[in-house]
């Protein structure tokens, strides 16, 4: 069975936001079949779309996995599930831990549970700038450029990032 690279993007904004995604890519360092391959840096982000909350703490990592894209997507909300995440009762309001996969190979996925690449990737500079940590030639395989294009061409400049601590 071929490995596949993913791309998921990490990211929490309640209780201690830096050891939550520490112990998210733990975990997913633990899942059968997978491995990480690469890591971003940490970053201070501002809140989108629902700003009345605290800053989170995002990152991203490069995985090798032998695991289909839903399966996958199962490991991930069962580490959720585990840090304690159980429902979101404010659409991307605070969360303990979030988890999503931002690129599947160069696979493009419409299905009612998943959606890849991540329909809001291009918009986030949370996603994106992690992204381009580990390698910011990645191509979008629907937009058809590269993720560094995709954060210098981005429209809301007014996101809040900024380093919070590098991988070591």
């Amino acid at each position: 069975m071929d490995a596949h690279t993913a791309y998921i993007s990490i990211g929490s904004n309640l209780g201690d936001k830096l050891e939550n995604c520490n112990r998210a890519m733990t975990e997913l360092s633990r899942v059968d079949g997978t491995s990480i391959t690469g890591r971003s840096h940490f970053y201070k982000t501002q809140p989108v779309d629902y700003a009345d909350q605290d800053w989170f703490i995002n990152a991203a990592v490069k995985i090798k996995t032998h695991l289909d894209p839903l399966p996958l997507l199962d490991k991930l909300k069962n580490i959720q599930h585990r840090a304690g995440r159980t429902h979101d009762p404010i659409r991307f309001g605070p969360r303990i831990i979030d988890l999503d996969i931002i690129f599947y190979d160069d696979a493009v996925i419409q299905l009612p549970d998943l959606v890849v690449p991540h329909p809001r990737m291009h918009k986030r500079a949370f996603v994106l700038v992690p992204i381009c940590d580990i390698d910011s030639e990645i191509i979008h395989p629907v937009l058809k450029k590269d993720v560094r294009c995709l954060l210098d061409t981005l429209n809301d400049r007014a996101q809040g990032i900024e380093l919070y601590r590098c991988f070591e």
